[in-house]
């Protein structure tokens, strides 16, 4: 136990896939798990017995062994449900029943980070539109025409079954400009951002 906080300490990274001598994987461990069994309980044991004790504990004896894994090819999104579904923060990723790697609740951050193109300059609008074929086309080709350029684009459920929430953050328009090409376009207007 003191090894593996001490390399997650050193790889600033919360949690390792546990493989046996083999090299399949038997177990995930978190810094968490960890923390919690190198705990002091109340106990009679002085310092000296009780970090003798936490140097024996294994990670084998405070790993979790029901282990949710993903495949490589696995769509990231597909990853991140199963992720919230299981309440857990972390899969390892095999390739043909070996693990390749991990995909936590960080790179699912950064990802998201970049789909809404957090770090580039631009107007944030978020609309309500039509659930009707062409409507996006329409809000693009428009938006395109008047000199905007979509750095990035999500929609997601609306109120009800017949529209949807579109956010995009839009580079080379000024706010009430894009506003103006739009609002012809959509239900309505629901939030609008500078630069951010």
């Amino acid at each position: 136990v003191p090894e593996a906080q001490a390399l997650m300490r050193r790889e600033k990274i919360h949690r390792l896939p546990v493989l046996n001598k083999s090299g399949k994987l038997v177990g995930i461990v978190s810094a968490s798990d960890l923390s919690h069994a190198s705990a002091a309980p109340t106990t009679s044991l002085d310092m000296y017995e009780l970090h003798y004790l936490i140097s024996k504990l294994t990670v084998e004896t405070v790993m979790t062994k029901e282990v949710v894994t993903i495949t490589e090819d696995l769509p990231i999104e597909e990853a991140a449900r199963i992720m919230a579904d299981s309440d857990i923060s972390g899969l390892p990723v095999m390739r043909n029943g070996v693990a390749i790697g991990i995909i936590t609740e960080s790179d699912i951050f950064r990802l998201f980070i970049s789909l809404f193109g957090a770090r580039h300059a631009g107007v944030r609008l978020t609309v309500l539109m039509p659930e009707k074929r062409g409507e996006l086309a329409a809000v693009s080709g428009a938006i395109a025409k008047a000199g905007g350029n979509i750095v990035s684009l999500a929609t997601f459920e609306g109120e009800d079954p017949t529209n949807h929430y579109c956010t995009m953050k839009v580079g080379g328009l000024e706010r009430q400009a894009l506003i103006d090409v739009v609002s012809p376009l959509v239900e309505r207007v629901v939030d609008v951002r500078e630069n951010i």
